[in-house]
């Protein structure tokens, strides 16, 4: 990965108020093996890079853990609950967070069963499932308010506007075409590949 563009990615996620409001509140929630991922990491770049405000078409905020010790509905339910009480409106109602180590259990009932979804051995491992390249970013604070970055393929799509199916998927599975659809109606900027 690009010093360069991880350096770019942590000043435009720093500079994202509500991004960093999650960064810092899911920090003190000290989640097993946490981060934010997804929109709330990619779309500020987007923004950053086509000059909109650094929120614009952010739809919720990702909030990613991963606990086996308990992969109960009723486990992931209390987190929930108590990831929600962290949070003012309106973040409260826009702060999603789910259990890494149970979306094997649920996914392909929500998703179709279109393709495999073993378990997950740890958070960063959801970013090789996401359906394009761009989509594949987490980040975490560390207590010292170090920035760390996960991009298993990279930022460079990121930073390029570039849309490309995920190498590590079924092609086509995944709502490709309605993801990718309404990534370009939000950002017309967006180049789609694949």
């Amino acid at each position: 990965m690009s010093q360069d563009l991880e350096s770019r990615l942590i000043d435009i996620v720093r500079a994202t108020p509500t991004t960093w409001a999650v960064l810092e509140t899911a920090r003190d929630l000290d989640l097993p093996d946490w981060m934010i991922f997804s929109g709330a990491v990619y779309q500020p770049v987007w923004n950053h890079l086509t000059g909109r405000d650094l929120t614009y078409g952010i739809k919720d905020y990702d909030l990613a853990y991963h606990d086996d010790s308990d992969v109960s509905y009723e486990a992931e339910d209390a987190v929930i609950q108590r990831v929600a009480a962290a949070f003012a409106p309106p973040l409260r109602d826009l702060v999603e967070v789910r259990n890494q180590a149970r979306v094997h259990l649920w996914f392909a009932q929500k998703f179709g069963a279109d393709e495999p979804y073993p378990p997950l051995e740890n958070s960063a491992a959801a970013l090789k499932r996401f359906v394009a390249t761009a989509f594949c970013v987490g980040v975490r604070l560390e207590p010292d308010d170090t920035l760390r970055v996960w991009a298993p393929f990279g930022l460079e799509d990121l930073f390029a506007l570039r849309l490309r199916p995920n190498p590590l998927r079924i092609k086509g599975a995944g709502g490709w075409a309605r993801t990718t659809g309404s990534a370009k109606a939000r950002w017309p900027e967006v180049v789609i590949e694949g």
